[in-house]
This record gives structure tokens, C-alpha cells and sequence, in this order.
């Protein structure tokens, strides 16, 4: 039986995880689960999984997981802080670990798991879009599996030949086709785009997610970020990853290939697809995903994406083309920018605003190792407090 810790549980992905693993409950063995803040959640899933150790991030919320957990008579060992996290990802006793905290709250754990060797299953793209150079070589060292949960990245990898080494560009392969379901504004008009509100930007047609990817996935912001990731991941330049919007949300990626093949990857929008699989690579396990009717869905259609009414995108573009840490500073202003708008201090259209200015104020270089990394991202963080503190799209 597998041990698996749970990084970010009470999140979607974290209870997807979950999901697929009490299906195959005679595999796999929940030795961990990790959150920020939420402890009714976590309590509920330490009854149902009994894991060893609970991790939680936020500190004053640790002593109320230990009263809870003392009160329902369970010995689950509760970890404090990041320093918790980044313990719960490394244990031996759990080789295999699902990167799921939203983020960059979520690079150091990740870089904890890949240090020990692991199978790190990784949802968490900011790690990648932050220092994926450093993660993959950290993950090289020590012998861990790096497989991607992002849907595209996933259905890439299974488009892959096999074989392909994370960071290197795969034999005969031409370009890679990164799909975008468009999100709940591909629509909308700029005069529209101003008003928009986050609980409408957070009524996703198609997916069930977070509220934060939520907006990276209205503003495309989201599939920027999957760009600078491929980059990384499959060792490709931004030249040779395409976006393509594809609202039906059921191609999840292609492969072109020298010979003029084109590979894709189908499938319901379903998370539990992606995590299925990695979980069993190189096998298959049942997901509990529903079977795919082609009939049903009728056509496929496909479009180019709109850089001037979604600037997320082209900029997330620009900063995979400079590399270094040019994705740290547009990740880190990303973050600051979508709390602000979830929070009502800016507006839609201030989002991809904020970006580009702290693009061009903080400045770049080579990401040579995490402290630099760290040091661009807090620096980012500030310029953009700053300017949304300003009155910047408000």
C-alpha cells in the first residue's frame, strides 16, 4: 500500500485527490493532508482518512485543529506553520504527494517533496512558473517523478513519447497546443469587462475551481501562467506553444509532431482525470470521472485568443520569453492584483494594469537560486500593494 500526503486538502483539488483515493482505498494509504486555514474541513477529512499527521499553515488556527481532533479521539499528530507543510511533504512514509496549495505559498513544499525523491504529483503551477529550472534540477538530483496535474500539462504528457525527460524537448515534437476554455468573459466587450464583478468572474462555465483560479482564468491570466509552465516542463521556447481557446473544454491539449500528427488528449473537464493518473503512471486506475459522449458534444470548436481584451495573457507571454525571474515578478504581481480585485479595492480591467507596471518597475535578471527568486517576488509584491493601495484601477 502507498502512502500519500495531501498538500492544500481543502481545496478542490486536494478533495479531488481525496475522492480518487477513497476509491482505491486497497492502494493507497493517506498518511498526510495539509491546508492553510480551514480547520472544519480538515477535521472532517482527518475522520474519514485517520491520516498520521495534520499540517496546518496558519498558526493561529493549529491550537482549534487540536482541540477538535483531541475531542473526535483521533491520534492524528498535528504540524505548525509552513515548517509543518514542508514536513509532511517529505516523509518517508509518504512517497507519494499531491501538490496542491494555490500559489506561492506552495514552492517551498514542493521543493521539499522533489528534494526527497518523491512522486510529486505537482497542481501547484506557481511553483513552476516561479523557479521550475530550480524544482526540475532539485527533482533530477534526487531521483523524484515529476508528473504534472494541470489538465493540459497532464493531457501533454500523455501525448508525449514515452520516455521524455521534464525540461528537455521531446524527440519530433513541432509544438505544443495549449488549450483555454475562455472562461466566463470571452464575450464580453471592454466597456463590459469594467464592471465585472468577482463572483461573476468566478461562475466558470465549464470548471469547478477555486475563486483565485477562477479570475486567472477569466483575465487568462491562468493560461499564461500554464504557458511559462509547458515552457519549463518540455524544455520548449514560448515560439512553440500555442494558445488556442477551446470552449467546450473537452480537448484538454495537443502535440504536433515533425511528421504533421497532431496527438490530443480528450476527456470530460473533470480533475479527477488527470490526478487518476498520476497517481497510477505508468498504469491506469478508475477515476470516477464520466465517460466522455462524443455524440453528445457534438463540435469542437476552436479560436484564437484575444490579446487586447485579455492583456494577461500577452504579458504572461512576455515574461516567458525574458525567462529568470520575469515570471516570479509577473506571478507575484498576479497574486497581489486578483486578491485586490476579490476584495473589491480593484477593477477587472486594473488586474492586467497592475501587472505590466510592476513588469516594468521591478527589475529582472537570472533566477540563479530560491533566495533571489523569494527576493523578486517580495519585491513584486510590494510594487504592486503599492500601486493598488494608489488607487490603481479602482
Amino acid at each position: 500500500m502507498i502512502g500519500v500526503a495531501v498538500l492544500g486538502s481543502t481545496g478542490t483539488i486536494g478533495e479531488n485527490t481525496l475522492d480518487v483515493l477513497a476509491r482505491h482505498a486497497d492502494a493507497f494509504r493517506v498518511v498526510a493532508l495539509g491546508a492553510r486555514r480551514n480547520v472544519a474541513k480538515l477535521v472532517e477529512q482527518c475522520r474519514r482518512f485517520r491520516p498520521d499527521y495534520a499540517a496546518l499553515a496558519d498558526l493561529d488556527c493549529v491550537p482549534a485543529l487540536e482541540r477538535e481532533l483531541r475531542a473526535a479521539g483521533l491520534p492524528t499528530r498535528v504540524l505548525a506553520g509552513e515548517q509543518g507543510i514542508e514536513a509532511i511533504a517529505c516523509l518517508p512514509e509518504a512517497p507519494y504527494v499531491m501538490a496542491g496549495i494555490v500559489g506561492a505559498a506552495g514552492l517551498r513544499s514542493a521543493l521539499a517533496a522533489a528534494r526527497a525523491g518523491h512522486r510529486l504529483m505537482i497542481a501547484n503551477k506557481e511553483s513552476l512558473v516561479m523557479s521550475g529550472r530550480l524544482l526540475i534540477a532539485e527533482a533530477r538530483a534526487a531521483g523524484a517523478t515529476l508528473l504534472p496535474i494541470d489538465s493540459e500539462h497532464n493531457a501533454i504528457f500523455q501525448c508525449l513519447p514515452r520516455g521524455a525527460v521534464p525540461g528537455e524537448p521531446p524527440p519530433g515534437v513541432k509544438r505544443i497546443l495549449l488549450t483555454a476554455s475562455g472562461g466566463p468573459f470571452l464575450d464580453w466587450d471592454a466597456a463590459r469587462l469594467a464592471g465585472a464583478t468577482p463572483d461573476q468572474a468566478c461562475a466558470h462555465p465549464k470548471w469547478v475551481m477555486g475563486r483565485k483560479i477562477s479570475v486567472d482564468s477569466a483575465t487568462l491570466m491562468n493560461k499564461g501562467l500554464e504557458v511559462i509552465e509547458a515552457c519549463i516542463l518540455f524544455g520548449l521556447p514560448e515560439s512553440r506553444i500555442d494558445v488556442v481557446v477551446h470552449r467546450q473544454s473537452i480537448v484538454h491539449s495537443m502535440v504536433e509532431y515533425v511528421d504533421g500528427s497532431v496527438l490530443a488528449q480528450l476527456g470530460s473537464p473533470d480533475m479527477r482525470t488527470p490526478i487518476a493518473h498520476a497517481l497510477a503512471w505508468p498504469e491506469r486506475r478508475e477515476s470516477g470521472v464520466q465517460s466522455l459522449d462524443l455524440l453528445k458534444a457534438g463540435v469542437l470548436e476552436f479560436q484564437a485568443p484575444d490579446l487586447q481584451r485579455f492583456r494577461c495573457l500577452a504579458l504572461a507571454q512576455e515574461a516567458a520569453r525574458a525567462g529568470g525571474l520575469a515570471p516570479a515578478i509577473a506571478n507575484a504581481a498576479n497574486e497581489v492584483a486578483v486578491a485586490a480585485f476579490l476584495e473589491g479595492r480593484l477593477n477587472f480591467p486594473g488586474i492586467p494594469a497592475v501587472i505590466e507596471s510592476v513588469m516594468t518597475t521591478v527589475q529582472g535578471g537570472p533566477a540563479l537560486d530560491l533566495d533571489r527568486v523569494l527576493a523578486a517576488d517580495a519585491e513584486a509584491r510590494r510594487v504592486a500593494a503599492a500601486q493598488v493601495a494608489r488607487g490603481m484601477g479602482a
